[in-house]
Protein backbone atom coordinates (compact mmCIF):
# COMPACT_ATOMS: atom_id res chain seq x y z
CA UNK A 1 0.00 0.00 0.00
CA UNK A 2 1.59 3.33 -0.78
CA UNK A 3 1.05 7.08 0.47
CA UNK A 4 -1.30 9.47 -1.51
CA UNK A 5 0.95 11.52 -4.20
CA UNK A 6 0.62 15.33 -5.01
CA UNK A 7 -2.73 14.55 -6.75
CA UNK A 8 -4.64 12.63 -4.28
CA UNK A 9 -3.84 14.84 -1.60
CA UNK A 10 -5.12 17.93 -3.62
CA UNK A 11 -8.43 15.47 -4.43
CA UNK A 12 -8.65 14.52 -0.57
CA UNK A 13 -8.52 18.51 0.61
CA UNK A 14 -11.19 19.81 -2.10
CA UNK A 15 -13.79 16.95 -1.03
CA UNK A 16 -12.78 17.33 2.43
CA UNK A 17 -13.96 21.50 1.75
CA UNK A 18 -17.28 20.13 -0.01
CA UNK A 19 -18.38 18.38 2.54
CA UNK A 20 -17.23 20.50 5.99
CA UNK A 21 -17.09 23.83 4.39
CA UNK A 22 -14.37 26.26 4.40
CA UNK A 23 -15.01 27.59 8.29
CA UNK A 24 -15.04 23.95 9.74
CA UNK A 25 -12.23 22.70 8.44
CA UNK A 26 -9.52 24.97 10.10
CA UNK A 27 -11.08 23.24 13.67
CA UNK A 28 -11.39 19.52 12.24
CA UNK A 29 -7.71 19.91 10.89
CA UNK A 30 -6.67 21.45 14.50
CA UNK A 31 -8.81 18.62 16.10
CA UNK A 32 -7.33 15.98 14.27
CA UNK A 33 -3.59 17.36 15.54
CA UNK A 34 -4.56 17.36 18.77
CA UNK A 35 -5.68 13.73 19.01
CA UNK A 36 -2.42 12.89 17.23
CA UNK A 37 -0.44 14.57 19.63
CA UNK A 38 -2.19 12.84 22.28
CA UNK A 39 -1.99 9.10 21.17
CA UNK A 40 1.92 9.99 20.46
CA UNK A 41 1.66 11.16 24.34
CA UNK A 42 0.16 8.01 25.42
CA UNK A 43 2.46 5.77 22.84
CA UNK A 44 5.54 7.32 24.40
CA UNK A 45 4.38 6.84 28.12
CA UNK A 46 3.57 3.17 27.55
CA UNK A 47 7.24 2.90 25.87
CA UNK A 48 8.84 4.59 28.75
CA UNK A 49 7.09 2.35 30.92
CA UNK A 50 7.58 -1.10 29.62
CA UNK A 51 11.51 0.45 29.30
CA UNK A 52 11.15 1.09 32.71
CA UNK A 53 10.08 -2.41 34.04
CA UNK A 54 12.74 -4.32 31.83
CA UNK A 55 15.45 -2.46 33.61
CA UNK A 56 14.28 -2.66 37.11
CA UNK A 57 13.16 -6.66 36.60
CA UNK A 58 15.73 -8.88 37.81
CA UNK A 59 17.73 -10.91 35.40
CA UNK A 60 17.50 -14.57 37.32
CA UNK A 61 18.13 -16.13 34.02
CA UNK A 62 22.36 -15.38 33.74
CA UNK A 63 22.62 -17.64 37.35
CA UNK A 64 21.11 -20.35 35.55
CA UNK A 65 23.59 -22.88 33.84
CA UNK A 66 22.21 -23.61 30.02
CA UNK A 67 21.35 -27.31 29.39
Amino acid sequence: MSFPGGWEWILIFVVLLLLFGAKRLPDLAKGLGKGILEFRKAAKEVTDEIRKEEIDKPDDDKDKPEA
